[in-house]
């Protein structure tokens, strides 16, 4: 098993142990040694029992039930307890604003024992009556639900890739004969998936016998058609479909399965569309499609049919930004907040990346939910900065902070903090039931501080988990021009914000972009790549962002820009 499978497990336990009523100080021991565990590197796989004794916080039954995990997968209090909790109940604990508390009285007052019935509940009145609840608390459960039902079959971008590599490794080792393309929302990157697709030429035979023979899928038997074969990934939600086609059609196929609907149907006045091109003409590349419709090549992740047809047209489509482009991580968490590595472990995995530098933004004093750092926790940060930076240079962490957006629009710390940082990231992280008007307003004032450098997660969104609020994008943008303040591409997978669909919005404007991988963890630094993936979509390039900069060249950049705002 791997660590987090391990730390998932005793989390569970810690929940379910809290659902029954057992006392706290059992409870918060497998929290605090799973917070303890999440900064090792080691594998706890590989540990004895007589060492996971020895880590700190873990005592001799927590390591026990570590030992039996490695052994069989689980341990027999989880299993009993499991056993006499409905497995609804188990998914209800993921629901937003319902918290063990609140599932217990809604498990025993109520009977409610799946997501279902709480969605009944809710939109028949009947939570809200419910001591500790009320109509506000109701409306949010509901709507957690609503959207969580939305997105059911969906994975994040990095599980579906992961999937759909795996698939394609598969196809590869079986030797197919013919030739196979993954297409799709694989292939143009969208921010969540819900289904993994191919073309091949390969035999109708040999292929279904291929993907039937296939231990992680299972096939839709009453979906498979004879040209297509369908099921899904076991264990997920994640539907797989394989078309077949003739060879002469393949680059049309691939084509058509990897655009837009509104790409596919552009067409200058007179001649075919895209799509009658691609399926007519059997042209042998993509890119003679694109020649014979008198456009450049686009790539397929940024064929949603907006503006990249008229830059084709134009022949003026960017030089897209690559992922060995980023010089340097921007947002970064260590343990001085809620960070599960230290600053120097964080600075190490860095450099050891292949980057030439780290800005480190733990979170500031008003996110007492992270740990966020009071004014003598940053004075002792901004301490070992330097000494860590005396050590690795050329290497350099610059001092940064993310700061947290009050609900009036201001920054936490006074300007005399403020001012001994190289750049700060303004984020919002409470209060996020707001109207458009009023988060609007919030951000805009954020922006206009001479102190923000760069606008964090402007929307506050979780994808899959929660909706961000709603955000006037061009005001929030044009107060970012108006202001030379960046914004941020958060490269996690559960964020991608800002959105790729305003990134080209911000460039018109001439505001740059920074891909942070927002890392609280160093096994998260390579969230890099899914940010770039995001802003080549919206058409982001080197020269338009922000980390592409050099070490000596980012310093300079911080440096002029706090005397030009008079810092």
């Amino acid at each position: 098993m791997t660590n987090q499978q391990i730390f998932n497990l005793l989390k569970l336990h810690a929940s379910l142990l809290e659902l029954h009523g057992e006392n706290n100080f059992k409870v918060r021991s497998y929290h605090t040694a799973v917070f303890n565990m999440e900064t090792l590197r080691e594998p706890l796989s590989g540990m004895s029992l007589k060492e996971l004794q020895a880590l700190d916080g873990v005592g001799k039954a927590i390591a026990t039930k570590i030992d039996d995990m490695n052994q069989t997968g689980t341990f027999k209090q989880l299993e009993e307890f499991r056993a006499k909790t409905p497995a609804g109940v188990i998914d209800l604990m993921s629901v937003d604003g319902l918290g063990i508390k609140k599932l217990k009285v809604v498990w025993e007052e109520l009977g409610i024992e799946s997501l279902d019935a709480l969605l009944l509940a809710c939109e028949t009145d009947q939570l809200s009556q419910v001591k500790g609840f009320g109509q506000k608390t109701q409306e949010n459960i509901r709507q957690a639900l609503l959207y969580r039902k939305a997105n059911a079959s969906r994975l994040h971008y990095a599980d579906a890739e992961a999937l759909a590599n795996q698939l394609e490794g598969y196809l590869k080792e079986k030797n197919l004969s013919g030739k196979f393309e993954i297409v799709g929302q694989i292939r143009r990157k969208f921010n969540v998936v819900d289904e993994v697709q191919l073309v091949a030429t390969t035999p109708h035979d040999e292929l279904f016998t291929v993907l039937n023979g296939c231990e992680f899928l299972e096939q839709d038997v009453k979906a498979t058609g004879l040209f297509a074969w369908r099921g899904k990934f076991k264990d997920s939600p994640l539907k797989v479909e394989a078309r077949l086609c003739a060879e002469d059609k393949f680059a049309g196929e691939v084509f058509i399965h990897s655009a837009s609907t509104s790409h596919l149907e552009y067409a200058e006045t007179g001649m075919p569309t895209l799509f009658q091109i691609a399926q007519k003409d059997k042209l042998p590349t993509e890119e003679a499609i694109y020649q014979k419709a008198q456009l450049a090549y686009v790539v397929p992740e940024m064929r949603e049919g907006e503006f990249e047809l008229e830059l084709a047209k134009k022949n003026e489509l960017p030089t897209l930004l690559e992922t060995s482009d980023i010089k340097g991580i921007l947002h970064a968490h260590s343990t001085y907040s809620d960070g599960k590595n230290t600053l120097e472990e964080m600075a190490l995995a860095v450099r050891d990346a292949g980057y030439e530098y780290l800005g480190i933004t733990d979170h500031s004093q008003s996110a007492f939910y992270a740990n966020g750092l009071p004014v003598g926790r940053v004075l002792d940060q901004l301490k070992e900065i330097d000494e860590i930076n005396a050590k690795l240079a050329p290497f350099k962490i610059f001092k940064g902070m993310e700061s947290d957006i009050i609900a009036d629009g201001g920054l936490d710390y006074d300007d005399d903090i403020l001012a001994k940082f190289d750049f700060i990231i303004a984020s919002v992280h409470s209060g996020l039931k707001m109207s458009e008007e009023k988060a609007t307003t919030r951000l805009i004032k954020a922006v206009e501080n001479p102190y923000t450098t760069m606008l964090g997660h402007p929307t506050g969104r979780l994808l899959l988990r929660r909706e961000g609020y709603p955000v006037n994008h061009e005001k929030v943008i044009d107060a970012c021009a108006a202001n030379d303040v960046m914004i941020e591409i958060n490269a996690s997978p559960w964020r991608l914000d800002v959105d790729w669909q305003w990134v080209h919005y911000a460039l018109k404007k001439g505001v740059k972009l920074s891909i942070n991988p927002d890392s609280h963890e160093v096994g998260t630094i390579d969230h890099v790549y899914y940010g770039v993936c995001a802003g080549r979509k919206g058409g982001l390039t080197k020269e338009m962002t922000l980390n592409t900069l050099g070490v000596e060249d980012i310093g300079k950049f911080f440096e002029e820009r706090k005397k030009k705002k008079g810092l």
